[in-house]
């Protein structure tokens, strides 16, 4: 995960770090690179009970064509990862604006910055 980006402590039901392992199975394709070391998750949120999770998420650009196919594709994972009866929302934020700074390490030796 970025520095950005945050998780409410689980009581032991949800499995947040697998959650974001299966969060790296989604592609920014105009990018080629999965959208947590990109940096585009800036939260997870889980209610106390566990009964709701919220993602709060960004992408490269206001202008990206391709946001509601990622944003789809992470509702997919949190389809596939989730328990049925726990609500999930996905949240496109704006603030603060995507850098390069969010990157992981890997990510942005990848690409030489």
């Amino acid at each position: 995960m970025t520095e950005t980006t945050t998780a409410a402590p689980s009581n032991g039901t949800l499995d947040l770090d697998g959650l974001v392992e299966a969060l790296r199975a989604v592609i920014d394709p105009e990018v080629g690179m999965n959208i947590v070391d990109l940096g585009l998750i800036y939260r997870i949120v889980v209610t106390d009970d566990e009964s709701a999770l919220e993602i709060e998420m960004t992408m490269t650009s206001p202008a990206c064509p391709m946001s509601e196919s990622i944003v789809e594709d992470v509702e997919i994972v949190l389809r596939d990862q989730l328990p049925e009866e726990v609500l999930r929302n996905v949240k496109l934020v704006w603030d603060p604006p995507w850098s390069p700074s969010m990157m992981s390490p890997d990510a942005r030796a990848h690409y030489g910055w």
